[in-house]
């Protein structure tokens, strides 16, 4: 850590860590083979359309596959680059 003294003050500055999504806006993935819930999804690539927030200490994405007429949200942990 670095100190600096400014006047009577003492200031300690800290190092901040930035999180950021693994995937992007148009990035091809598939769900991981470890995710639980397999048996209800399309099989094969889907398509990053939105980077979402994180909720409960992951980020999430908005994602669609040429196989289902809808849009699904997913957490980043459950897919992998295709």
């Amino acid at each position: 850590m670095d100190d600096i003294i400014a006047g009577d003050i003492m200031i300690t500055a800290q190092q901040h860590t930035v999180e950021m999504h693994r995937f992007g806006a148009g990035h091809l993935v598939r769900f991981s083979e470890t995710f639980p819930y397999r048996r209800n999804v399309a099989a094969g690539n889907y398509e990053i359309l939105a980077q979402l927030p994180a909720r409960d200490g992951e980020f999430q994405y908005r994602i669609k596959s040429d196989r289902e007429p809808y849009q699904r949200v997913a957490k980043e942990g459950e897919l992998a680059k295709a």
